[in-house]
């Protein structure tokens, strides 16, 4: 591979004693999907399912057996009550805008306490925007509970805020874009236990995006109350065109299903047409898939570490989801490195991705995102807000010989633009 890049002769040596070195964490990362891959199996074998799930329901979409059982086989992997599997939840955002809507009523009060939502959720809340149809017009609270300095959660002070009105305790696993440790299963349990110790009938609701399957077990399977994500990001397998997710115990799936559709209809209605082989095809890949994003997230904090960049995570740590978050010293170099990545992509990589502005993002917003599935972000992608301190968040990489040929092109490009020498480069082999 590295053939086609121009780099110093021992650049290739400097890679494989790289390779070597994080070999062992790779050995975890193959046993989490060993693991995930047997659960996902075991529920479609014990659901039955056939050639006949495959096929797609139109109009209605009433009595449709493949959407039921794929709800299913979500729950159980979940290892919860009930979930949704649709292609009519268009993103992460509005899988969490659906589930939340769902659950609050005007009078009642939406607590974060993994510190300020992703980006694309504060219209929705009503933090920023217009404010037309966002939970503040109808009338629901919000607080956010910041984290501490170390990124940990304050538990004293949701102690201290938490009131009678507080009816969803919100917790965010990745870290979206904040330099802050995403949150593994056993923080996310010691939260929920936490807040449910304070308030039990508080409802526990989970944005998983990107953290599905990095782990052996899911939020629900520790005490969630609902947890939500997007297809087109881990549990897709690369393979899902569109659609979301939510899961959880039945009765508050029932509310949120009948916010997805109509009061009285719920879950029990909406044509699948064209999309079940992918859902699941998708779902049952997701594990290997996720598998090797994760592989190249290491691989990249490793390399990039080496470069004299700083990474987060470092690639020693435990991973919670598949995000690899890099710091730069200015724009031009973050801006640079995520045009290679673009560059390095199989479809537009011709193209230059350059900074604009992008509904529900409040900074100007890069994407590298030469994807077969646009905005598929377990697919190699990349993207950055265009303010200090200087982050590219990279994710994804259904291969992980791609995330490398992804950050081949990245320090090529990088030298190219003169960010990085040829001088540098051999210094550190």
């Amino acid at each position: 591979m590295l053939s086609f890049f121009q780099f110093p002769n021992k650049f290739e040596q400097y890679v494989a004693e790289l390779e070597k070195k994080i070999e062992p964490r790779k050995k975890e990362i193959e046993e989490i999907v060993e693991y995930n891959q047997a659960k996902v199996l075991k529920a479609f074998q014990q659901h039955h399912v056939t050639d006949f799930h495959l096929q797609s329901s139109t109009g209605y979409g009433y009595d449709d057996l493949g959407r039921e059982t794929l709800d299913q086989i979500y729950a159980d992997v979940f290892e919860t009550e009930a979930g949704i599997v649709r292609p009519h939840i268009v993103s992460g955002t509005h899988a969490l805008a659906i589930g939340l809507f769902g659950l609050l009523r005007p009078g009642d009060e939406l607590m974060y306490i993994t510190g300020s939502p992703y980006d694309t959720l504060e219209e929705v809340i009503g933090i920023h925007g217009e404010g037309m149809g966002s939970l503040k017009e109808w009338g629901i609270q919000y607080q956010s509970i910041p984290l501490n300095q170390d990124g940990t959660v304050n538990y004293q002070e949701i102690k201290k805020r938490i009131n009678e009105k507080t009816k969803v305790i919100a917790i965010q696993r990745s870290r979206g874009y904040s330099w802050r440790p995403s949150f593994g299963i056993d923080e996310i349990k010691e939260m929920i236990q936490f807040v449910k110790g304070l308030k039990p009938d508080v409802i526990t609701f989970i944005d998983n995006c990107y953290g599905e399957f990095t782990d052996k077990h899911e939020p629900t399977a520790v005490g969630a109350d609902v947890v939500v994500g997007s297809l087109i990001k881990n549990p897709g397998g690369g393979i899902a065109k569109t659609g979301g997710y939510i899961v959880g115990k039945e009765k508050y799936i029932k509310q949120i299903s009948y916010r997805l559709s109509a009061p009285g209809i719920g879950s029990k209605v909406g044509s699948m047409y064209g999309h079940m082989i992918d859902f699941y095809q998708g779902f049952f890949l997701a594990p290997h898939m996720v598998g090797e994003a994760l592989k190249g997230g290491i691989f990249a904090s490793a390399l990039l570490e080496g470069l004299g960049f700083i990474t987060n995570p470092h690639w020693t740590e435990k991973r919670n989801d598949i995000i690899q978050a890099i710091q730069f010293d200015n724009a031009k170099s973050l801006i640079a490195f995520l045009q290679g990545i673009q560059k390095g992509s199989p479809i537009d990589s011709h193209v230059v991705p350059e900074p604009s502005k992008i509904p529900g993002y409040q900074d100007p917003v890069i994407m590298a995102a030469g994807t077969f599935v646009q905005g598929a972000s377990l697919e190699l992608s990349g993207d950055a807000p265009i303010r200090e301190p200087y982050i590219a968040y990279i994710q994804g990489g259904l291969t992980y010989q791609h995330m490398k040929w992804g950050l081949f092109t990245a320090i090529q490009k990088m030298i190219d633009q003169g960010i990085l020498s040829m001088d540098f480069l051999k210094k550190i082999m």
